[in-house]
C-alpha cells in the first residue's frame, strides 16, 4: 500500500508539472501570436509593393521607361495626318538619327530635348512613335507620374536608370508623356526642397546637363500644361524646342479621317470633307473614335460597310452623348422643344453672315433636349462684328420662339443665355465692337 501512495504521489507531482509547463507554452503562443501575423502581413504587403514597382527589391529604383519594338504596329510619318507643320519641324530628329555624321562634320548639334505642346488628343505620343519608326531606332516610353513613387529617393533612380538604359542603346529616342506630372516649378510642395517631386526634376536637369546629343539620345517630352514647367527645364541646352500641335483645321481633319477610314469598311461614295466641315474642335484622337463609333454602329445595324448616316450619327454621340428616346417627355415639353429649335433654324435662315443649317432634331442627347446644328463651309480664324451680331440673335432666338408659342417660359434658354452673355461681353470687353471703346 505504502508503494501505491508513492507512486501516486510521484504521478500526481508529473502530472502538475507538466500542465503548468504546457499552460506557459500556450500563454507564451497566445501573447505572440498577433504580432507574429501583424509582422508577416506588413512583411508580405511590402514584397507586394516591391514586385508591383519594378520586381524586386532590388529593382524598385529601376526605370519604369518601357522599350517598345517596332516589328509590330510600327508607325510613320504616314499614319499622321493634320499636323504638317509639326511634322516638318521634327523631320530634322529623324534626319539625324538616321545620319548623325552630316551634323557632327559642320559642328552642328542637334536639340537635346523637344518639347511638345497641344492639347489632349492631338497625336503628340503617335508624333513621337512616328519620329521612332522613321529613323528605326529604339523607342522609350515613359510617363511623368512613373517617376515619383511614395518613397524618398526612388524618382532620382529612375532617372538615372532611363538614362542609363538609353545609353545602351543608343542612338535612341527617349519619350516622357506628361512631364508637368514632375516638372512642375519647384518651391510649392509640402516638404519644400526636399520634395521627391523636386528631387526627381533636380536629377533630370542634372542629367540633361550630362549627356550630349552625340551620344545619340535625344529626350522628347509632351504636354498640354506649358504654363506650369519650371523655367530650369526650357533652358536651351535642355527643352530648347518647343513645337506647338494645334488642333487641326478642315483639311487636316479630313486627312486625319482619310487615315482612320483605311481600318474599316467604307461605302461607296461617302464625302468625307462634309464630316469635316461639321467637325470644327475635334481633335485626332475625338475623329478616331468617330470612325470607331461608326464601324459599332453599322454592325449592330447589319451592314456590310459603313454609310454617312453611321459616321453622321456617330458624330453626334461623340459631340453631344448617346439618344435618349427613352426619356418621358411630355407633348407640352416636345412642343416646347421644337419651338426652341425652330426659333434657332428660322433665325439662321433669315439672317446673313450665318453659318448653313444642316440639320435640327428635338431627340434629347445627353444633357440636351434638342440640338440644332450648322456646317460651316471652313474654319474662321476671326469674327467680323457682323457675324457676331447675327450669332448673338440667332443664339437667343430659342427664348424668342418659345414666347410666340406660349405665354409662359421654360429654362431650356439657360445654355444659349450664358453663350449669348460670353458672346456679348467678348464684344464689348475684349473685342471693342461697341459704339463707344
Amino acid at each position: 500500500m505504502q508503494i501505491l501512495a508513492d507512486d501516486l504521489k510521484t504521478l500526481v507531482q508529473t502530472k502538475a508539472g507538466y500542465d503548468r509547463s504546457t499552460d506557459y507554452l500556450k500563454s507564451a503562443l497566445f501573447t505572440f501570436l498577433p504580432f507574429l501575423l501583424i509582422i508577416g502581413i506588413l512583411f508580405f504587403l511590402f514584397r507586394q509593393q516591391m514586385k508591383s514597382a519594378g520586381r524586386g527589391a532590388m529593382s524598385f529604383g529601376k526605370s519604369k521607361a518601357r522599350l517598345l519594338t517596332m516589328d509590330r504596329n510600327k508607325v510613320t510619318f504616314k499614319d499622321v495626318a493634320g499636323i504638317q507643320e509639326a511634322k516638318e519641324e521634327l523631320f530634322e530628329i529623324v534626319d539625324f538619327l538616321r545620319d548623325p555624321k552630316k551634323f557632327q562634320k559642320l559642328g552642328g548639334s542637334i536639340p537635346k530635348g523637344v518639347l511638345m505642346v497641344g492639347s489632349p488628343g492631338t497625336g503628340k505620343t503617335l508624333l513621337a512613335r512616328a519620329i521612332a519608326g522613321e529613323a528605326d531606332v529604339p523607342f522609350f516610353s515613359i510617363s511623368g507620374s512613373d517617376f515619383v513613387e511614395m518613397f524618398v529617393g526612388v524618382g532620382a533612380s529612375r532617372v538615372r536608370d532611363m538614362f542609363e538604359q538609353g545609353r545602351k542603346h543608343a542612338p535612341c529616342l527617349i519619350f516622357i508623356d506628361e512631364i508637368d506630372a514632375v516638372g512642375r516649378h519647384r518651391g510649392h510642395g509640402m516638404g519644400g526642397g526636399h520634395d521627391e517631386r523636386e528631387q526627381t526634376l533636380n536629377q533630370l536637369l542634372v542629367e540633361m546637363d550630362g549627356f550630349d546629343t552625340q551620344e545619340g539620345v535625344i529626350i522628347i517630352a509632351a504636354t498640354n500644361r506649358p504654363d506650369v514647367l519650371d523655367p530650369a527645364l526650357l533652358r536651351p541646352g535642355r527643352f530648347d524646342r518647343q513645337v506647338t500641335i494645334s488642333l487641326p483645321d478642315v483639311n487636316g481633319r479630313e486627312e486625319i479621317l482619310r487615315v482612320h477610314v483605311k481600318k474599316i469598311k467604307l461605302a461607296n461614295g461617302v464625302d468625307l470633307s462634309k464630316i469635316a466641315r461639321g467637325t470644327p474642335g475635334f481633335s485626332g484622337a475625338e475623329l478616331a473614335n468617330l470612325i470607331n463609333e461608326s464601324a459599332l454602329l453599322a454592325a449592330r445595324r447589319g451592314l456590310s460597310a459603313v454609310t454617312l448616316d453611321e459616321m453622321e450619327e456617330a458624330r453626334d454621340k461623340v459631340r453631344w452623348g448617346r439618344e435618349r428616346r427613352s426619356l418621358a417627355m411630355s407633348d407640352k415639353e416636345k412642343t416646347g422643344t421644337a419651338w426652341h429649335e425652330a426659333g434657332h433654324a428660322y433665325l439662321n435662315m433669315v439672317l446673313p453672315d450665318t453659318n448653313p443649317l444642316h440639320k435640327v432634331t428635338i431627340i434629347p442627347r445627353g444633357p440636351y433636349l434638342g440640338a440644332t446644328m450648322y456646317l460651316p463651309d471652313g474654319d474662321k480664324y476671326s469674327t467680323q462684328k457682323k457675324e457676331a451680331l447675327a450669332n448673338l440673335i440667332v443664339t437667343m432666338g430659342g427664348r424668342i420662339a418659345e414666347g410666340f408659342h406660349s405665354d409662359d417660359v421654360s429654362n431650356g434658354a439657360s445654355g444659349d443665355i450664358r453663350q449669348a452673355t460670353a458672346l456679348a461681353r467678348h464684344m464689348v470687353c475684349e473685342w471693342g465692337m461697341s459704339d463707344k471703346l
